[in-house]
């Protein structure tokens, strides 16, 4: 089979796109391509991009509740899961008391509040 199209990116829904996609180009070292006040696109090295996405009266998430459920989180592959917590939440991370597997992945949250995960379970060059 033929594949119609290919994923060029995820869009994240926030409140703060600038905010958030400055975010994302520091934790992945992403460029932005595109950026308007309402849409802002990354692109990465690999190929993958991230788009981020202004939306009216964005409530985040609330994982590990559920009164807001997340509808998507990525997957972060890390050299060193302690190494990049501290690097993550120092350019705005925030890391939630809930952690089911802390010695596989840790779960972040973005300054928007979507939660991710960096594991050193997905090999970098995956």
């Amino acid at each position: 089979m033929t594949a119609i199209g290919k994923i060029a990116a995820v869009s994240l829904d926030t409140s703060d796109p600038k905010g958030l996609a400055g975010f994302y180009a520091k934790l992945l070292d992403y460029e932005i391509v595109f950026e308007s006040d309402e849409f802002i696109a990354l692109k990465g090295k690999n190929g993958v991009g991230i788009a981020t996405q202004r939306v009216e009266n964005y409530v985040a998430p609330s994982w590990p509740a559920d009164q807001v459920p997340k509808q998507i989180h990525l997957e972060v592959s890390v050299a060193n899961l302690d190494d990049a917590e501290a690097a993550a939440i120092a350019i705005g991370a925030t890391k939630p008391d809930t952690q089911p597997s802390p010695e596989h992945w840790r779960v972040l949250n973005d300054p928007a509040g979507h939660p991710f995960c960096i594991t050193t379970m997905i090999p970098l060059d995956f």
